[in-house]
């Protein structure tokens, strides 16, 4: 059965994910031409800081520390509430830009220098185009990482609240540096909020109903006492 393979392979399992996202969004970049180009009157109030990079790319690592983290020292079951609604919102993301194929057209024309930030700004917009922009999987990432730091147990103490305010106060770098490279505009920063929002509390209703009904995810669980019944 799918999911007791899953449960027992966690990496595996976000390895196996990890290439379907990349094959998919390998395919949108190359393929996709946009036909809706994102832009609102806040955009342009928003000036381009090329230090912000460094959120930027930070979010990299920090998905893969907090997914490795919660799985080798939470319980398992924090370890998929987060795994699950992160990999579904990403996955719902793409089609929702393969549907509607959207980007932005903020980066500067060019910028000056040669330092540090400078050059991984220019690394970052050769590698990445600016289409396939909504909803910004980069702010759905960071604040549905936000609410498994906000809800683990691991961090329950009072002591490791300074710990909490620390990610969040990364997460919030990470929504505020798309903006700042003109990566994104602010609605796609907004939508990856509400799909965000949405997923999680999705995550909660289901996960509150396979605690009612624990059975969903164990059919066979109750096979050998029919059997007895039956004798």
């Amino acid at each position: 059965m799918m999911v007791t393979w899953c449960k027992r392979h966690p990496i595996q399992f976000m390895a196996l994910y990890l290439v379907f996202y990349l094959s998919f969004f390998t395919l949108l970049e190359r393929s996709i031409v946009p036909t809706v180009i994102l832009h609102c009157a806040l955009d342009d109030m928003i000036p381009f800081v090329k230090y912000a990079i460094i959120p930027y790319y930070l979010w990299f690592v920090w998905i893969v520390c907090t997914l490795f983290w919660l799985l080798w020292f939470a319980p398992k079951k924090e370890f998929w509430r987060l795994c699950l609604p992160l990999f579904a919102g990403m996955t719902l993301s793409l089609m929702f830009c393969a549907v509607i194929p959207n980007g932005v057209a903020l980066r500067p024309a060019s910028i000056e220098g040669n330092d540090i930030f400078t050059v991984l700004v220019r690394g970052l917009w050769s590698a990445d185009t600016s289409t396939n922009v909504c909803p910004s999987i980069h702010v759905f990432n960071s604040l549905t990482l936000d609410l498994a730091f906000q809800r683990t147990t691991l961090l329950s103490k009072r002591k490791y609240h300074f710990v909490r305010w620390s990610a969040r106060l990364l997460d919030v770098s990470i929504v505020l540096s798309t903006m700042l490279l003109k990566q994104h505009s602010v609605i796609d920063v907004v939508c990856g909020i509400v799909l965000a929002l949405v997923i999680d509390r999705a995550a909660t209703a289901v996960s509150a109903a396979l605690a009612r009904h624990p059975e969903v995810l164990t059919p066979h669980a109750k096979q050998p006492h029919a059997m007895l019944e039956r004798e």
